[in-house]
């Protein structure tokens, strides 16, 4: 049975390595017989959360985005995948801002199960992804469905286009494709 699949990219750059590494993952994901869907926060307007928490109630956000259609993308999506650059050791602060405008599905009944990191950064040591991950996994814990599937890291790109020929993206596609 196929899976719906959300790739949420955070980049504002474009055809950037995190988006190659997306790109691969929805690739292998859809070549597996999912149902995928790419999102690109670069084009949508996200303003922050005002933390008011009337969506506790309402399960609907006060704020008239495009946030509230991503949010209730996820909500349906039964995998979520999110790629973004690695800033200052943690993810991009647009991803940050959307994560934070999820809170009207905390209490509903999500979907969503898998949620997969995508990262990418200038530097290639491996403690360069462990803040990103710590910050996507302190969204996740607060969703008792949901749990840390894996992080595909891609180090030591800078300059778009310096992932091409980068072991991630290979990884990334077969992550995706084991989606069943």
């Amino acid at each position: 049975m196929s899976k719906k699949v959300l790739v949420i990219t955070s980049s504002f750059r474009k055809g950037g390595n995190s988006d190659s590494l997306a790109e691969a993952f929805a690739n292998g994901a859809r070549e597996a017989g999912n149902e995928v869907e790419s999102i690109s926060l670069a084009d949508k307007t996200i303003g922050f959360c005002k933390g008011c928490l009337a969506c506790g109630k309402t399960q609907k956000c006060v704020i008239k985005d495009d946030a509230v259609e991503i949010a209730e993308k996820m909500k349906n999506a039964d995998v979520i995948a999110f790629a973004t650059p690695v800033y200052y050791y943690s993810v991009s602060g647009q991803l940050k801002t959307m994560l934070d405008r999820a809170n009207p599905l905390f209490t509903t009944d999500y979907n969503f199960c898998d949620i997969y990191l995508l990262a990418s950064a200038a530097e290639d040591g491996e403690e360069t992804v462990a803040g990103t991950q710590t910050a996507l996994q302190g969204w996740i814990d607060c969703y008792e469905k949901a749990h840390f599937a894996g992080a595909i890291f891609a180090g030591g790109v800078n300059d778009k286009g310096d992932i091409a020929g980068h072991h991630a993206l290979e990884e990334a596609y077969i992550t995706g494709k084991k989606i069943q």
